[in-house]
């Protein structure tokens, strides 16, 4: 006796129909979908129901696509409303300086280096070597070097300031700095949350609907080894 099967709407064989209690209910819903006249009471041909099957792992591997898609949206548009929102491109301390700022800079630069401490003991040292040995101490700054002194004190009240200047404008760049690199670890932060939330989340689901799709597919080689035994 043959019958006609509602998926494939070809006969087929009565003796190799699949009764209704032997098909997954998700099975049957997508039956159902397919052809809204077919009743929970009617069987099968085996062939419809691998269309079935297959249609189903289609679903399933087309949904886990979808929301990996979503996941991956769902990262780069918090990535993107963090960069919006904290928008702060990093400045070019040099470029928006001053002109006394940049000197500023360069002397306090210069005022600490070794150069500056060499270049300074050589010119004292010349400097007393002339008035004492060359004019024997009647040159134009004679023991005890007043004019010497004079000039040094100008020097070190002139280069406090000025050093002052420099470290206050270090202090601004370090903040700078300091402002950038805790941005940047807020956007990692950001980015590492929402990919665990997406590892979690095909953990959560993958393992499962992979069983799904590899009991349908033992069901299928069943089918098929059955078929190779008679």
């Amino acid at each position: 006796m043959e019958k006609i099967c509602p998926i494939t709407q070809q006969k087929y064989a009565s003796n190799t129909e699949i009764k209704p209690i032997f098909i997954k209910t998700v099975l049957q819903e997508i039956i159902k979908q397919k052809n809204p006249a077919w009743k929970d009471t009617e069987g099968v041909s085996p062939e419809g129901l691998n269309i079935i099957r297959n249609e189903y792992i289609l679903q399933i591997l087309k949904q886990e696509k979808e929301e990996i898609i979503t996941l991956d949206k769902k990262l780069l548009d918090a990535v993107a409303k963090y960069e919006e929102k904290n928008a702060h491109p990093i400045k070019d301390e040099d470029e928006n300086s001053t002109f006394g700022q940049r000197i500023a800079d360069k002397v306090a630069a210069f005022g600490g280096s070794w150069t500056f401490i060499i270049i300074f003991m050589m010119i004292i040292v010349v400097w007393i070597n002339i008035n004492i040995f060359v004019f024997n101490d009647k040159g134009f700054d004679p023991y005890p070097f007043i004019l010497l002194n004079l000039i040094l004190s100008c020097l070190a009240a002139l280069q406090a300031p000025v050093i002052m200047m420099s470290q206050n404008r270090q202090e601004e760049k370090d903040r700078s700095r300091a402002q950038n690199d805790y941005q940047i670890n807020l956007k990692a932060e950001t980015e590492i949350t929402q990919l665990h939330s997406k590892i979690d989340h095909l953990m959560l689901n993958y393992g499962q609907r992979m069983f799904e799709i590899q009991q349908i597919q033992i069901e299928m080689m069943e089918q098929i080894l059955q078929k190779q035994h008679k």
